[in-house]
């Protein structure tokens, strides 16, 4: 899989270095894309909230996340008792080829519909924890979980793999879709020139519908 998504810049991190929700980027990285930003549709009536942009080595913005319902807390640890939360993230992916950065002396890898499978899994895990797993544990679960989420990306094809039918901007669009016991992800693209990839928990997938957000400024 050609991804520049493994080493995109990222918003200031917590322990293990997963991203914060109150550490999110404001609305000027957005402003930043030359491609559109994709959202649930307007059949989706809750909160909505910007999380982080990814550049490439360059400084380009070429993908980002877009929260709707509840914001996660970290890693999903929630109190005793506590409902978890239901949210669902849309992760916007610009479709690019392989080509050179800006100063030509380097070659930025292609994204594909990977790419987005690959940020929305490991997006999923920022925010998921076992319960009750050993603090001293934690980075080995994290790499061991992320490199699956790697491998899972790169077989979009493969058995844990499944084809769910989703709208977006209005039409019917075909996403790969799977779900784990920490929540569900899918990924594919659009007409639009970007690739899109989600994840969530408590909101199921199925009753989702994808579409150009209007106004960015708006999610700020």
């Amino acid at each position: 899989m050609e991804t520049t998504s493994r080493v995109g810049a990222q918003a200031p991190a917590a322990e293990g270095g997963q991203q914060l929700p109150s550490a999110r980027r404001t609305v000027d990285g957005y402003l930043r894309a030359p491609f559109p930003w994709y959202g649930l549709d307007e059949a989706f009536t809750g909160p909505r909230w910007l999380m982080q942009v990814g550049t490439t080595s360059d400084g380009a913005v070429e993908h980002g996340s877009i929260g709707h319902g509840d914001e996660p807390s970290l890693r999903g640890e929630t109190a005793p008792g506590e409902p978890r939360e239901k949210f669902a993230v849309v992760v916007t992916v610009a479709a690019q080829p392989s080509r050179r950065t800006a100063d030509g002396t380097g070659l930025l890898e292609a994204t594909s519909v990977s790419s987005a499978a690959w940020l929305a899994g490991v997006g999923l895990l920022s925010f998921t924890w076992p319960g009750q797993m050993d603090h001293s544990l934690r980075d080995d679960w994290l790499e061991q979980q992320t490199e699956t989420a790697w491998a899972l990306a790169d077989d979009l094809d493969g058995p844990e793999w499944s084809r769910l039918s989703l709208p977006v901007d209005g039409a019917a669009a075909s996403f790969h879709y799977r779900e784990s016991e920490f929540g569900w992800v899918l990924a594919g693209t659009t007409g639009a020139g970007v690739h899109l990839g989600a994840y969530g928990r408590g909101m199921s997938a199925y009753g989702l519908g994808f579409a150009v957000v209007k106004d960015i400024t708006a999610y700020a």
